[in-house]
């Protein structure tokens, strides 16, 4: 059985981080895509695959074979279209972030439990192929009991033109949503959250910055952005009781598709070897021990693999509402008060 889907938004989020992977999908058809303005240029490519092009956002929403509607949109626009969506009776994925507030991801979230459908972001770096090798070191116990974590998305971009931008414009909206939803996705809930949000480059724009610790019970997480960083740290570093585990540079999807190859062609994704991740550790006969960890490729495509077992056959969705929410507080806390601080999470 085919999923039919559409898509609100064609611009660089779905051409680049969706569609590429959608439409290798055999279970999956993309019927129609909205777009207020039309660009044929762009539309010609996907000829082959029968795709509707619309800038009557209606049509969409009042085709019954439609089950799932993408949005990929501007930030500030994702809770009324998800609403509408929802209220369309279509199953929604909402681009990163869910919401800009915790209040319009719960009422997008009640919404869709009132309907029996689905809404979730598109958390889609769950993927990355860095982070499945640090979960693959953490579920092994190769360091044994975690004591730190530090996980980074630097660049290193010197120019900041003037934006008239809001909070969530920012990088801790935009990048820190996935660097947090990461470690959710791990360990659930912090205790606590440490929070460092900063403009570096340009003080009239929103946050480039932030260095940001959350807390649980026996160890910590920390997850840093800095647009300012020439020398790269490692990607992720892990600390524990029995050693060390240090990975090097990030998941090559996004690389390969800004260069225009895709998914299905040859060396897609690939990491190269000096970048694979390497654990020192102790092992149970008191020997120290050196293992390199050859990276798998990450597959974004994997979240419409999950939503199709959702819709389809009823399975449990790749992110729960409590993961949705839990992520949603901890962003919009950041920008509740003075930085830098520490917040109590009850």
């Amino acid at each position: 059985m085919k999923l039919k889907i559409g898509f609100i938004g064609f611009g660089k989020s779905t051409n680049r981080y969706h569609l590429p992977y959608v439409l290798l999908r055999d279970n999956i058809k993309v019927k129609k895509i909205y777009n207020r303005s039309r660009k044929k240029e762009f539309e010609e490519k996907y000829e082959s695959y029968n795709i509707e092009f619309s800038n009557d956002l209606y049509s969409l929403l009042e085709d019954e074979e439609i089950k799932l509607v993408s949005i990929c949109t501007p930030h500030n626009t994702h809770y009324e279209l998800a609403k509408l969506c929802l209220e369309h009776n279509k199953n929604v994925l909402v681009e990163k972030p869910f919401a800009t507030t915790l209040k319009e991801a719960e009422e997008i979230l009640s919404l869709a439990k009132e309907k029996g459908l689905i809404a979730m972001p598109f958390q889609n770096r769950r993927f990355d192929s860095d982070f499945l090798v640090l979960k693959d070191v953490i579920n092994n116990k190769y360091v044994g009991d975690i004591v730190e974590i530090e996980s980074h998305f630097d660049y290193f971009r010197r120019e900041y033109p003037d934006f008239n931008g809001e909070y969530y414009n920012g990088a801790f909206f935009g990048l820190g949503v996935h660097t947090v939803d990461q470690m959710v996705s791990l360990f659930g809930r912090p205790n606590k959250v440490y929070y460092d949000i900063r403009s570096i480059r340009n003080k009239n724009n929103p946050d480039d910055y932030y260095h940001v610790e959350l807390f649980y019970n026996n160890f910590k997480a920390i997850v840093k952005t800095n647009h300012l960083v020439k020398s790269p740290y490692p990607k992720f570093i892990l600390h524990g009781t029995n050693g060390s585990f240090i990975k090097y540079g990030i998941d090559k999807q996004e690389e390969c598709l800004k260069a225009g190859i895709m998914p299905q062609e040859p060396g897609f994704g690939l990491d190269p070897e000096d970048h694979y991740g390497k654990v020192t550790y102790i092992d149970i006969n008191g020997q120290d021990k050196e293992l390199v960890i050859k990276t798998p490729v990450g597959d974004y495509g994997k979240v419409y693999d999950n939503l199709y077992d959702a819709i389809i056959n009823k399975k449990e969705k790749l992110v729960s509402d409590f993961e949705i929410l839990t992520v949603m507080e901890i962003l919009e806390t950041g920008f509740k008060g003075e930085n830098p601080r520490v917040h109590v999470f009850k």
